[in-house]
């Protein structure tokens, strides 16, 4: 690389990383200047997810019928999330939901109205969703659907 001495030999490398939400993994890429000797990763990197901070959210309205009636289960909120930093994020919220036997962590901004994948800087995005789901043969809805936490996964700032 044209360096004055091998001590001072850097390079430009990329480093895999990846982290898990619930059952599900997510992998990005980052750029870090190292020595020359430095031993590129063949694996990625396992991180934690990387929560956005100085954020804040507010449940609006939330409705769950187990059973419509229909042979339907009927999820619908609006959540209020709040960047409370001075730079625009985009990424994901996570939900935490306790059904009665269990808590879940994930994405589920698949299935949201609005998923609020950017919010601008000292600003807010209402999360909405307005689902119903099939009740599956023979697979009891549970009685008792809760949110319990909200989080906001910054992929970048």
């Amino acid at each position: 690389m044209g360096c004055p001495s091998e001590e001072e030999c850097t390079q430009i490398i990329e480093i895999p990383q990846i982290y898990f939400v619930g059952s599900q993994s997510y992998t990005h890429i980052i750029t870090q200047e190292v020595s020359c000797d430095f031993e590129v990763p063949e694996v990625p990197e396992i991180i934690e997810a990387p929560v956005l901070e100085n954020f804040s959210y507010q449940i609006l309205s939330f409705n769950y019928v187990p059973d419509t009636g229909n042979n339907t289960t009927l999820v619908q909120y609006e959540i209020q999330l709040n960047n409370h930093n001075n730079f625009d994020v985009s990424g994901f919220p996570i939900l935490t939901i306790y059904n009665g036997d269990f808590k879940y962590s994930g994405n589920l901004s698949a299935d949201a109205d609005e998923p609020c994948n950017e919010i601008s800087a000292n600003s807010s995005c209402i999360l909405s969703m307005n689902r119903e789901y099939e009740i599956e043969l023979g697979i009891l809805p549970p009685d008792t659907y809760q949110i319990v936490n909200v989080e906001y996964l910054a992929i970048s700032e």
